[in-house]
């Protein structure tokens, strides 16, 4: 088993992406009777409930396995500065065009992250993503064909909506990288490979995607990362989705449903 410092540290990053999953679940979900075509009405639903299930699982492990509260708890029962999930996934779904390239910029990130953890020294970590990584390629699959096919087969009004959606959506991506505390420990450990190193793998291969579609990747150098959801400090947002999405259960935690 590893040490106090590294337990602790493997804790915050399972906790920082089961809310980035939950929180983006339930945005997604919002696209449920919206859609603009009926299969995507479909599709966003389905992507969203693997969403939540992805988040259920990792909370699963900091329970069963860490000595967490109960996934309920844990997903429920937390104000705005107790979650560490990235700005990213917080803001409201807008159009489509900001919703499809945020679940594009997401989910590469996330397949990237997860088929990493099929490796990690962490077995329940690892097993969860060897579990999910099917799922997480649909999403990928999904992302893909809808970005492209905006971009190069569309008109020249939805190549550029992609465009705009691109840039608007690329600083809040980057969030995703947001480093926490201990970071090295875990690296160290065999259970991560870092942020940095993460964020290398996603915009080399992201960057050779948009560029293949006559998209144009934002300079990094020159865009603000949306940094500080990793340590509580959230956009106007989140708390109002929190407050909708905990309603029910705050009402009586105990009941069986």
């Amino acid at each position: 088993m590893f040490d106090s410092q590294t337990t602790a540290a493997l804790k915050k990053m399972m906790l920082v992406h089961a809310d980035d999953h939950l929180i983006l679940g339930h945005r997604n979900s919002e696209w449920t009777g919206l859609g603009p075509i009926l299969e995507e009405d479909i599709a966003f639903s389905s992507i969203a409930q693997d969403k939540i299930g992805h988040a259920l699982g990792l909370y699963s492990i900091l329970h069963e396995h860490l000595g967490e509260a109960d996934p309920d708890t844990v997903a429920f029962m937390r104000n705005e500065k107790e979650f560490y999930s990235c700005q990213l996934v917080e803001y409201p779904i807008g159009g489509y065009d900001f919703s499809l390239m945020r679940h594009f910029l997401f989910d590469h990130a996330a397949q990237i992250r997860f088929d990493h953890w099929a490796l990690s020294s962490y077995e329940p970590l690892a097993k969860l993503a060897r579990k999910v990584k099917g799922e997480i390629k649909y999403h990928v699959f999904h992302a893909d064909t809808w970005v492209k096919q905006l971009a190069t087969e569309g008109n020249v009004e939805s190549k550029a909506r992609m465009q705009s959606a691109l840039n608007e959506v690329f600083p809040l991506a980057l969030g995703l990288f947001e480093a926490c505390e201990d970071e090295e420990m875990l690296v160290k450990a065999g259970i991560s490979k870092g942020e940095k190193a993460m964020q290398e793998l996603w915009y080399n291969h992201i960057e050779g995607l948009l560029s293949g579609w006559g998209l144009t990747m934002p300079d990094m150098k020159a865009v603000q990362p949306a940094f500080g959801g990793r340590h509580g400090y959230h956009t106007e947002h989140l708390q109002p989705l929190l407050d909708e999405m905990t309603e029910v259960f705050r009402v009586d935690p105990s009941a069986e449903w």
